[in-house]
């Protein structure tokens, strides 16, 4: 069983950055890839960003890429995505998740654990 535990959400204006972290529980966390997911209201559920393992391989989507970088601390059991130049597009609520295997995977199903989610807004 995983534990993931999102922070660092908050209101911020566009152009602004913001860093999330996902705490994970277990002494595993080293042996999985990360993802980060987000959700606007009425829309289903992107992928944004993954790490492999080692943190070595890290993929992001086309709106991500350029503006979020994705970083993990093994020895913390924890998972970082810094946002830079936000947009209001930007907003939604911005979920980790515990990869499968060890490597990154660009969509939901590679994720078996899923944290309770961190609200962004990026103001106009």
């Amino acid at each position: 069983q995983v534990q993931l535990v999102e922070s660092g959400g908050g209101l911020v204006q566009a152009g602004g950055s913001l860093r999330l972290s996902c705490a994970a529980s277990g002494r595993t966390f080293s042996s999985y890839g990360m993802g980060w997911f987000r959700q606007a209201p009425g829309k289903e559920r992107e992928f944004v960003a993954a790490i492999g393992m080692s943190g070595g391989s890290t993929l992001y989507s086309d709106s991500a890429k350029g503006r979020f970088t994705i970083s993990r601390d093994n020895a913390k059991n924890t998972v970082y995505l810094q946002m830079n130049s936000l947009k209001p597009e930007d907003t939604a609520d911005y979920y980790c998740a515990k990869g499968r295997g060890r490597t990154v995977v660009p969509n939901i199903w590679g994720y078996d654990y899923w944290g309770q989610g961190t609200q962004v807004t990026v103001s106009s």
